[in-house]
C-alpha cells in the first residue's frame, strides 16, 4: 500500500480568503469550490464555488449560473500564495475537500508520504500561523484493514502534557494501576480535582483525533 496521509486542516480567520469571507458575512456554508490550473503565461486563477441564493445577504459578484436555490459564482485572483489553496498547490498537493462554514475553512489534502507531509503542513503554519491540524490518517499497511491515525499534541496545554506524561509513566493507566489520582497529583503538587480535570481535558482532545 502506498505511504500516503490524508491530512484535516482548519483555518479559523476568515480573511484568509475571499470564499471564508463571504460565508462569515452570509452565516452560511459554501462547500463546492473548483480552481483552475494556470497555464505558465498566465497570472491569474479563476475560482468558482456555488451557494444559497436565498439567503439574506449582499454579493459583490454576478452568478454565472443558477439552478433551483442555489447560484454558482466565479472570481479571477493572481497566482501567487495568498491563500492555502493556492499554498497546497506550489507542492502538487489538489485539495480534496473544501467546506467554508461561518468564516471557518477546513481542507482536507493528501501528501505522498511523511516528508512531504512536514514540508506542507511547515510552510502552511509560516504562511498562516493560525492552521489547526484537525486529523492525519495514514493509509492502511499491508493487508491489514486499520487505519494508522497521527494524533496532534499541540493540541494539549503544556499542563495537560505534562500531568498525561506523569501519569503514564506513574502506572495510572495500567491494570492493576500502579499508582492512584491522589498519589499522581502530590507528584504535581496540585489537588486530585485538578489532576482529573486536566487529565479528562487532554483525552478528550487525543480521543478527538483517534476517533
Amino acid at each position: 500500500m502506498p505511504p500516503g496521509i490524508r491530512a484535516e486542516v482548519e483555518f479559523d480567520t476568515p480573511d484568509i480568503c475571499p470564499i471564508v469571507e463571504l460565508s462569515a458575512a452570509a452565516e452560511t456554508t459554501i462547500n463546492s469550490v473548483a480552481t483552475n490550473v494556470c497555464s505558465s503565461d498566465r497570472t491569474e486563477c479563476v475560482t468558482e464555488f456555488s451557494m444559497d441564493a436565498d439567503g439574506d445577504f449582499e454579493v459583490d459578484m454576478t452568478p454565472i449560473f443558477s439552478h433551483r436555490s442555489s447560484d454558482r459564482y466565479r472570481f479571477t485572483h493572481d497566482d501567487g500564495v495568498d491563500c492555502p489553496c493556492e499554498c497546497l498547490g506550489q507542492f502538487g498537493c489538489p485539495v480534496a475537500r473544501y467546506v467554508a462554514r461561518n468564516g471557518t475553512l477546513t481542507i482536507v489534502f493528501h501528501a505522498a508520504d511523511y516528508d512531504q507531509l512536514q514540508e506542507v503542513i511547515g510552510e502552511l503554519h509560516d504562511q498562516f500561523p493560525e492552521i489547526n491540524i484537525k486529523r492525519l490518517v495514514q493509509s492502511p499497511a499491508g493487508e491489514q484493514a486499520e487505519d494508522s491515525v497521527f494524533v496532534d499534541r499541540g493540541k494539549l496545554t503544556h499542563r495537560q502534557l505534562e500531568i498525561l506524561e506523569t501519569a503514564y509513566e506513574k502506572g495510572y493507566f495500567d491494570r492493576p494501576r500502579r499508582s492512584n489520582a491522589t498519589e499522581i497529583a502530590a507528584e504535581l503538587d496540585i489537588n486530585p480535582s485538578t489532576f482529573r480535570e486536566h487529565l479528562t481535558a487532554a483525552e478528550s482532545k487525543i480521543l478527538e483525533d483517534l476517533l
